[in-house]
């Protein structure tokens, strides 16, 4: 019966794989965006609710133009390369919060907000485009769905969120929290390295193909590291040391980043 049941789970994580756009890397996919989506959405006015939302002011306008421009070269981008369901699928929405953190997020289906804690740091709109890009990634890449299939494996051995709503809902409600970065005991950013290396990658694409330079986003990730200053991170940088390598892997990446980028 034992065997059984992992030839089971086997071919089901087998059956359920997809491919990550641009880096081709595979992907847990037990979760359909369609059964994420509705919790998402009332977790993301959730936050907007129970927080003060400056969108409307100077920087907030930033966000938002930045935020519209790089929706709509990612968008166009994806159509280009063949992904035009996944491109139909995003309802963007871009909100600056007040906060001290220094932080930013994007759950799936693109809801994103940014504090003004980080916006110190970005400094411009370009500084602005390096986090936008990284966390439109995240969306792209469907990192939220892909953690979120680990959690429902592991905890319940099964696919259906439906199933694991009815059977445990408290613990399904905290593993999709977990899942879009929402947790007050991990922080807002709670992707793995290997997501975060990937969300870099591909923002650094991103940012360069919506017309923003990407040679500044290793500039505004060391402000980032230099903030450490020999302190606990950054809460954008909670989930994983401050390394070089990760200024080191965006400096590998920036020849190809460059071909986008047509200010050059």
């Amino acid at each position: 019966m034992k065997k059984i049941a992992i030839l089971f789970c086997t071919g089901l994580i087998l059956y359920s794989c997809a491919t990550v756009p641009l880096t081709g890397r595979s992907q847990l996919a037990l979760v359909p965006a369609e059964e994420i989506q509705p919790m998402v959405n009332q977790e993301y006015d959730k936050v907007l609710k129970e927080n003060k939302v400056v969108t409307n002011t100077a920087d907030g306008q930033k966000v938002l133009k930045v935020g519209n421009r790089m929706a709509k070269a990612v968008e166009s981008y994806l159509v280009s390369q063949g992904y035009q369901d996944l491109a139909n699928s995003f309802d963007w929405e871009f909100n600056l919060i007040q906060s001290d953190d220094v932080n930013a997020w994007c759950m799936p289906g693109g809801k994103v907000a940014f504090y003004t804690g980080i916006m110190p740091l970005t400094l411009t709109e370009t500084g602005i485009a390096v986090v936008m890009g990284h966390e439109i990634a995240h969306a792209v890449a469907s990192h939220s769905a892909e953690r979120m299939s680990t959690g429902l494996l592991e905890n319940f051995g099964m696919s259906l969120l439906s199933s694991a709503m009815g059977q445990n809902p408290t613990l399904t409600q905290a593993i999709l929290l977990q899942s879009v970065g929402v947790s007050s005991e991990l922080g807002m950013l709670s992707f793995s390295r290997k997501h975060e290396l990937e969300a870099d990658e591909m923002g650094l694409t991103f940012m360069a193909i919506a017309g923003y330079d990407p040679r500044e986003a290793p500039i505004f990730w060391q402000r980032m590291l230099d903030k450490e200053n020999g302190a606990a991170p950054p809460e954008f940088l909670s989930t994983h040391p401050a390394s070089q390598t990760r200024i080191d892997k965006l400096n590998r990446n920036m020849p190809e980043a460059l071909t986008f980028y047509k200010g050059k």
